[in-house]
């Protein structure tokens, strides 16, 4: 194995999370003698991603961190125990407590009016809705959106009940392909236990609440609110706001199709709309 003698910028570890996963995977490869090649055939990734990585330009995904600790001697789940702060650091600041209360959530409570959430889109689906803000670091947007989904697929997954107006699914974000493979996966997670997925029908004239929020559940500590908007989402744990988001949170399950619905229905939207 050689070692590449490109020239190659590299981020001052001190100055971000991102840098210092970067210039850690840079010192460790290069200890080993190993190419970038070498470590994105690893990986299942090219030479250009390895090298952002090393440079802080680019967000890992979990799967990369997991092969920097198979194949750097000695790591012991040093790479695991970095990329979380790493991933942060693709969030906004106002953004980042969040993200760290939903990866310790045993549940999620999840009304949405208008589009999918983060936490169920697909790639393709998140890149239509994330490249209409015009972000100059959107492969690092799709990426740390899609590796927040693990808490659903892990051994104890975080449960979800997710409420949409019917609205959201014949909403088209990207092309028909897009759609249909979303549809797709919100149709598996309709019928995947511990989540719930319903819908409310356009006839039901659900006019409660005109902007996307959440609850979420912990094992110990009381639950907390977070409401989505624009330019920034907020968290909310007073009391009062809790239960009043409980309250609305019931109210829209009363007028949403029971559970067992859902599957059929999103399979219906789908063949109509996007086949």
């Amino acid at each position: 194995m050689t070692v590449e003698n490109e020239t190659v910028e590299h981020a001052d570890p001190t100055l971000s999370p991102l840098a210092h996963f970067g210039y850690e995977v840079r010192l460790e490869r290069e200890r080993l003698g190993m190419s970038r090649s070498e470590l994105g055939k690893e990986a299942h990734c090219g030479y250009s991603l390895v090298a952002k990585i090393e440079a802080g330009d680019r967000v890992p995904a979990l799967s990369f961190a997991e092969t920097c600790d198979r194949v750097f001697p000695y790591s012991n789940g040093r790479f695991e125990r970095l990329w979380p702060l790493a991933l942060r650091w693709a969030f906004p600041p106002w953004f980042r407590r969040y993200v760290e209360l939903e990866w310790i959530a045993t549940k999620l409570q999840m009304f949405h009016p208008l589009l999918l959430p983060g936490i169920v889109q697909t790639e393709e689906y998140a890149r239509a809705v994330l490249q209409a803000g015009r972000p100059t670091n959107l492969d690092d947007l799709v990426t740390a959106r899609m590796e927040r989904q693990r808490i659903l697929e892990r051994e104890r997954p975080t449960r979800l009940w997710l409420v949409l107006n019917e609205g959201v699914l014949r909403n088209a974000v990207g092309d028909a392909a897009v759609m249909a493979k979303q549809l797709r996966r919100l149709h598996e997670l309709a019928q995947c236990p511990p989540h719930v997925v319903q819908i409310v029908p356009t006839q039901g004239n659900n006019h409660l609440a005109a902007s996307p929020f959440g609850l979420l559940s912990f094992n110990e500590g009381a639950d907390i609110v977070h409401v989505d908007g624009f330019p920034r989402g907020y968290l909310l744990a007073d009391i009062d706001d809790v239960t009043m988001a409980n309250d609305a949170y019931d109210l829209l399950k009363s007028m949403a199709a029971p559970p067992d619905e859902s599957a059929d229905m999103i399979d219906s939207i789908s063949k109509d709309c996007y086949s």
